[in-house]
Protein backbone atom coordinates (compact mmCIF):
# COMPACT_ATOMS: atom_id res chain seq x y z
CA UNK A 1 0.00 0.00 0.00
CA UNK A 2 1.38 3.62 -0.97
CA UNK A 3 1.71 6.03 1.47
CA UNK A 4 1.96 8.74 -1.44
CA UNK A 5 0.75 9.37 -4.59
CA UNK A 6 3.00 10.66 -7.16
CA UNK A 7 2.17 12.08 -10.88
CA UNK A 8 4.15 13.72 -13.82
CA UNK A 9 2.51 16.58 -15.09
CA UNK A 10 3.00 16.37 -18.69
CA UNK A 11 2.51 12.94 -19.40
CA UNK A 12 -0.07 11.98 -16.58
CA UNK A 13 -3.88 11.62 -17.21
CA UNK A 14 -6.27 13.96 -15.83
CA UNK A 15 -7.98 10.54 -13.76
CA UNK A 16 -3.91 10.30 -12.49
CA UNK A 17 -3.34 13.90 -11.63
CA UNK A 18 -6.48 14.51 -9.92
CA UNK A 19 -6.05 11.44 -7.70
CA UNK A 20 -2.37 12.19 -7.29
CA UNK A 21 -0.89 13.89 -3.26
CA UNK A 22 1.96 15.01 -5.13
CA UNK A 23 2.14 16.28 -8.98
CA UNK A 24 5.56 17.45 -10.39
CA UNK A 25 4.46 19.42 -13.04
CA UNK A 26 7.69 18.09 -14.95
CA UNK A 27 8.78 14.69 -16.38
CA UNK A 28 11.72 15.15 -14.22
CA UNK A 29 12.42 12.15 -11.63
CA UNK A 30 15.29 13.85 -10.05
CA UNK A 31 13.05 16.90 -8.74
CA UNK A 32 11.41 14.36 -6.37
CA UNK A 33 14.42 14.74 -3.74
CA UNK A 34 13.90 18.54 -4.17
CA UNK A 35 9.92 17.89 -3.43
CA UNK A 36 10.41 16.09 -0.67
CA UNK A 37 12.84 18.61 1.07
CA UNK A 38 10.51 21.16 0.45
CA UNK A 39 7.30 19.59 1.87
CA UNK A 40 9.80 19.00 4.94
CA UNK A 41 10.60 22.51 5.06
CA UNK A 42 7.02 23.91 4.39
CA UNK A 43 5.62 22.13 7.82
CA UNK A 44 8.49 23.30 9.76
CA UNK A 45 7.48 26.39 8.91
CA UNK A 46 4.18 26.05 9.57
CA UNK A 47 4.98 24.77 13.14
CA UNK A 48 7.27 27.79 14.06
CA UNK A 49 4.02 30.39 12.50
CA UNK A 50 1.67 28.29 14.56
CA UNK A 51 3.89 28.63 18.20
CA UNK A 52 4.61 32.38 16.87
CA UNK A 53 0.86 33.18 16.50
CA UNK A 54 -0.84 31.53 19.37
CA UNK A 55 2.27 32.18 21.71
CA UNK A 56 1.23 35.83 20.83
CA UNK A 57 -2.19 35.72 20.78
CA UNK A 58 -1.84 34.01 24.34
CA UNK A 59 0.48 36.33 25.85
CA UNK A 60 -2.21 39.04 24.62
CA UNK A 61 -4.95 37.97 25.91
CA UNK A 62 -3.61 37.33 29.38
CA UNK A 63 -2.14 40.89 29.37
CA UNK A 64 -5.42 42.39 27.98
CA UNK A 65 -7.13 40.62 30.90
CA UNK A 66 -4.81 41.60 33.39
CA UNK A 67 -4.97 45.29 32.14
CA UNK A 68 -1.32 45.27 31.28
CA UNK A 69 -2.13 46.01 27.46
CA UNK A 70 -5.37 48.00 26.09
CA UNK A 71 -7.11 46.53 23.99
CA UNK A 72 -5.82 48.74 20.72
CA UNK A 73 -2.11 48.36 21.35
CA UNK A 74 -3.15 44.27 21.72
CA UNK A 75 -4.57 44.73 18.18
CA UNK A 76 -1.58 46.41 16.81
CA UNK A 77 0.68 43.93 18.10
CA UNK A 78 -1.58 41.33 16.70
CA UNK A 79 -1.59 42.86 13.49
CA UNK A 80 2.37 42.97 13.95
CA UNK A 81 2.56 39.85 14.41
CA UNK A 82 0.48 38.28 11.82
CA UNK A 83 2.47 40.36 9.23
CA UNK A 84 5.97 38.59 10.71
CA UNK A 85 4.10 34.85 10.29
CA UNK A 86 3.37 35.86 6.35
CA UNK A 87 7.04 37.58 5.89
CA UNK A 88 8.38 34.12 7.57
CA UNK A 89 6.06 31.98 5.04
CA UNK A 90 7.47 34.26 2.31
CA UNK A 91 10.41 32.62 2.64
CA UNK A 92 9.86 29.56 0.90
CA UNK A 93 9.75 30.96 -2.31
CA UNK A 94 13.20 31.14 -2.19
CA UNK A 95 13.85 27.99 -1.17
CA UNK A 96 16.84 25.71 -2.35
CA UNK A 97 17.37 22.68 -1.73
CA UNK A 98 20.34 21.99 0.62
CA UNK A 99 23.24 19.87 -1.18
CA UNK A 100 22.83 21.85 -4.80
CA UNK A 101 24.93 24.51 -6.70
CA UNK A 102 28.33 24.08 -6.35
CA UNK A 103 27.73 21.34 -3.20
CA UNK A 104 26.75 17.35 -3.43
CA UNK A 105 23.97 17.31 -5.85
CA UNK A 106 21.18 14.68 -4.32
CA UNK A 107 20.06 11.61 -6.81
CA UNK A 108 17.70 9.52 -7.20
CA UNK A 109 18.09 5.74 -7.42
CA UNK A 110 15.36 3.76 -9.32
CA UNK A 111 16.33 -0.10 -8.79
CA UNK A 112 15.94 -1.93 -11.94
CA UNK A 113 17.43 1.22 -14.00
CA UNK A 114 20.83 2.09 -14.91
Amino acid sequence: MADVGLAMGAAGTAAALETADVVLMADKLNKIPYAHSLAKATVRNMKQNMFFAVGTVALLLAGVLLGKIFLASGMLIHELSVLIVILNAIRLVRYKQRGVDGEKEMKLVIPGTN
